[in-house]
C-alpha cells in the first residue's frame, strides 16, 4: 500500500515538473538560500514550536535535497532509490501511528522553508494533512514601502495578537479589516476559543471555496473571506450550516471574481445611449408598471440629502405617470434596512435604489438573494459587481463655486465645511480651492468639517475671518436657515451668493429611461467583471449651479462660460500643474488627473488650510458611512 502511494506521488510530482518546465518556472523546490535579501538587511528570531500550515511550505533552506522533489514537493526519485524507501516508511509511519516529530523550519514573508523534515513534510502534502508540528525560525526583512513588505508587517502585527498564520491578504490594509470585521480593535489578543472558532469557520469556507474553484482564481482564500465575512457578518457566517455556506458562498462568486481586477470599478461618465429604434419603443408601450422603491436613512423633512432624493422620486412620477408607481421608506437604520429592502420586494417593486452608502452590504445581499430585482446604491466608486451605484460628480459644480468664492472674496480667506471624509468629497474640496486659486491666485481655503467631534464649526470660521464661506449644499424647506451654497456674512447674517444643484430628478429619469429602453442590458459587457459605477456630471444635467440675482454680471458670465466648457469636456477642473500640501501631484502642464485619480483623492490642495480627519476624530454616526466609503489614505 505504501509503495503504491509513493508511485502516486511520483505521478503527481513528475506531472508539476513537467507543467512547470513548459511554464519556464524552477520545476524544483524553491531554495530560501537563493532568495534571501544580503545579509545585514534581516534579522533571525527563533519562534520556538509552531503549527505550521502545510500549504505555506514552499521550500527547503538549502539546495542539498531540492532536486529530490517538484516544486509541489512530491518526489520525482524512482521507487528503487534509498531515498524512496525512507519516503515509504514515513508513508506507513504516517498511516499507522501518526508523525509527530517538529520539522525544522525557517519562515521568510510568511512563507515556511525546510531546514530538515522535507521527506516528512512531503508525505503530510500527499495525505492532505493541514498542519505540521516545526521548531521555526523567523527571518525578519528590514521594512519598506514595497506592497509585499507592507502587507508581511501587518501581519506580524495581526500574527502578535491571534497566533494565526495560516490566513493571507493580496492587499494592504486587510489584516486591519479583518480585526475589525471579527469585533476587535487593531491589536487586541485574542481567546483561545475565538482562535479555535475562527479555525473552524475559516477551513470550513476555505473547502467550498476550492470545492467552487477557488484555485482558478488570482486571490487568496483570505481575500475571499474577508470579502464574504463584511458582506454576511462575521458571527452570522459562524453559524452557518455547511449546506448553507456551500450555497451563499456559490451566489457570492462574482463578488470573488470581482476581487481580481486591479481597478474594481468601471466609471460611467455619461447616460448609455439609445440604440433601439423609434419603431421598437413606440411598440413596446403595453409593458407593464415599474416598481420602483426609494429607501431613506432619514426623512425628507429631517435631512436635505433625503429632501434632495424625495424630489428625484416624485420627479419621477410626474415624467413618467402611467409607466411608473414609486413607493418610499424613511428612518432607514442598520438594524431595519434589510426589513424595509424585503418589505420593498413584498410589494412588487423591481428597482430600488438605496439612497446612502452605508446601505450598500445590505443592498448586495438582497441583489444575490433577488437576482431579478435590479438594486441600485447611491455611493462612489463602490466594488460590488451584483449592485449598481450612482453618484453626480459634483466636483465640477464646486469648481465654479469656487470661482465664485474666489471673485468674492476680500480678504483672500474663503471657508469650506465639509461633511465626511468619503470618496468624492475630497475632490469637491480640492476642486473648490482650484476654482478660488485660478480667479485669486492668494486665497485660502479654510476647512472645517460638521462631522469632526468636539468643535464649534462656526466659531472657527469666526476665528479665520473668512470671507466667503461654502456650507452644506441645500436646506429643508423647514428650515429657514440661509447658511447654505456659497455666503457671505453682513452683521453676523449671511447673504446667499450661489448654491449647487443635486438635480436627482433627472438622474433617476436618465437611469429608467435606460431600463425601459432596453439599454441597461449594454453597460454588462461580456468581457467585463468590474463593478458599474454611474458617475454623471454636467454633461447629463445632473449638476448644476444657480447664481444669486446679487451677484455681479461679469461673475455670472464667467460662471456660464466655465459651466459650458466643463459641460462640453473641453476642461477638467483638475488639469495643469497641480500642488498637494506635501508637493506636486501633477507636473504635466498638458496633463488631467484621470476619473479614477479624482475619485480616490487621499490628498489636499496647497491652498487648502486643514486636513483629512482620522476615523477617531470623528462622530459616532459618522462611522457606518466612513467604514464603507472612507477615503483610504496612503
Amino acid at each position: 500500500m505504501a509503495l503504491e502511494d509513493y508511485n502516486k506521488a511520483y505521478k503527481l510530482g513528475k506531472k508539476d515538473y513537467q507543467a512547470r518546465m513548459m511554464r519556464g518556472m524552477q520545476p524544483t523546490l524553491e531554495v530560501l538560500d537563493d532568495i534571501l535579501p544580503a545579509k545585514g538587511s534581516y534579522s533571525e528570531i527563533p519562534l520556538g514550536l509552531v503549527q505550521i500550515p502545510v500549504q505555506q511550505i514552499v521550500g527547503t533552506k538549502t539546495g542539498g535535497r531540492s532536486n529530490a522533489f517538484a516544486g509541489n514537493f512530491m518526489p520525482i526519485l524512482r521507487e528503487d532509490t534509498e531515498f524512496a524507501q525512507k519516503w515509504i516508511r514515513l508513508s506507513t509511519s504516517h498511516v499507522e501511528e501518526g508523525i509527530r516529530e517538529p520539522i525544522k523550519a525557517y519562515e521568510y514573508m510568511n512563507k515556511f522553508y525546510v531546514e530538515e523534515g522535507n521527506k516528512r513534510v512531503s508525505v503530510m502534502k500527499f495525505f492532505d494533512v493541514v498542519s505540521i508540528p516545526g521548531i521555526v525560525t523567523r527571518i525578519l526583512p528590514k521594512r519598506t514601502e514595497e506592497k509585499e513588505n507592507k502587507i508581511y508587517y501587518e501581519f506580524l502585527d495581526f500574527y502578535e495578537a491571534s497566533q494565526v498564520n495560516y490566513i493571507w491578504f493580496s492587499q494592504p490594509g486587510s489584516f486591519v479589516k479583518l480585526q475589525k470585521a471579527l469585533g476587535k480593535e487593531v491589536k487586541e489578543a485574542w481567546t483561545d476559543e475565538e482562535k479555535l472558532t475562527f479555525s473552524s469557520i475559516y477551513t470550513r469556507f476555505t473547502a467550498e471555496y476550492y470545492a467552487n474553484g477557488g484555485r482558478k482564481l488570482k486571490i487568496t482564500p483570505g481575500d475571499a473571506f474577508l470579502a464574504f465575512i463584511l458582506l454576511y457578518d462575521y458571527e452570522k457566517v459562524c453559524e452557518k450550516t455547511t449546506s448553507e455556506l456551500k450555497e451563499l458562498i456559490a451566489k457570492s462568486w462574482e463578488e470573488f471574481k470581482l476581487l481580481e481586477e486591479e481597478e474594481e470599478v468601471e466609471l460611467k461618465m455619461n447616460p448609455t445611449e439609445e440604440k433601439k429604434p423609434l419603431l421598437s419603443r413606440l411598440l413596446s408601450t403595453g409593458a407593464p408598471k415599474l416598481k420602483i422603491a426609494f429607501i431613506y436613512a432619514k426623512t425628507p423633512t429631517t435631512s436635505a440629502w433625503t429632501y434632495g432624493h424625495e424630489l428625484g422620486r416624485l420627479h419621477l412620477e410626474q415624467t413618467f405617470p402611467e409607466e411608473v408607481i414609486t413607493f418610499y421608506f424613511d428612518d432607514a437604520t442598520q438594524e431595519n434596512i434589510e426589513t424595509l429592502i424585503e418589505e420593498a420586494i413584498v410589494v412588487g417593486c423591481n428597482i430600488i435604489f438605496t439612497t446612502t452608502p452605508s446601505f450598500v452590504q445590505a443592498s448586495v445581499k438582497a441583489a444575490i438573494a433577488n437576482p431579478a430585482i435590479r438594486i441600485l446604491n447611491c455611493s462612489l466608486n463602490t466594488s460590488h459587481r451584483y449592485i449598481r451605484t450612482y453618484y453626480a460628480r459634483m466636483h465640477e459644480a464646486k469648481f465654479l463655486m469656487g470661482a465664485i468664492a474666489g471673485a468674492m472674496a476680500e480678504n483672500d480667506r474663503l471657508a469650506y465645511i465639509g461633511d465626511y471624509p468619503i470618496y468624492g468629497s475630497i475632490a469637491n474640496i480640492n476642486a473648490f480651492a482650484l476654482g478660488a486659486k485660478m480667479i485669486n491666485p492668494r486665497a485660502k481655503v479654510y476647512l472645517e468639517w460638521s462631522s469632526k467631534k468636539d468643535i464649534d464649526v462656526n466659531e472657527n470660521i469666526r476665528h479665520v475671518q473668512a470671507s466667503c464661506i461654502s456650507g452644506k449644499d441645500m436646506v429643508i424647506p423647514e428650515d429657514a436657515s440661509r447658511y447654505f451654497g456659497i455666503y457671505q456674512l453682513e452683521n453676523g447674517y449671511p447673504r446667499s451668493l450661489a448654491m449647487p444643484l443635486w438635480h436627482w430628478g433627472k438622474f433617476y429619469e436618465r437611469l429608467v429611461r435606460t431600463i425601459m429602453d432596453g439599454t441597461w442590458k449594454y453597460d454588462d459587457k461580456s468581457d467585463s467583471k468590474k463593478a458599474i459605477n454611474y458617475w454623471w456630471g454636467m454633461s447629463s444635467g445632473v449638476v448644476d449651479v444657480i447664481c444669486s440675482q446679487s451677484l455681479p454680471n461679469g461673475t455670472k458670465k464667467l460662471v456660464g462660460l466655465l459651466k459650458d466648457t466643463i459641460s462640453r469636456g473641453e476642461f477638467n477642473p483638475f488639469s495643469g500643474v497641480l500642488y498637494s500640501q506635501s508637493g506636486i501631484v501633477q507636473s504635466d502642464p498638458n496633463s488631467s488627473l484621470s476619473p479614477e485619480q479624482i475619485v480616490t483623492m487621499d490628498w489636499l490642495l496647497d491652498n487648502v488650510i486643514g486636513s483629512i480627519p482620522k476615523e477617531e476624530e470623528l462622530q459616532e454616526q459618522a462611522r457606518s458611512v466612513i467604514s464603507q466609503q472612507g477615503v483610504k489614505r496612503g
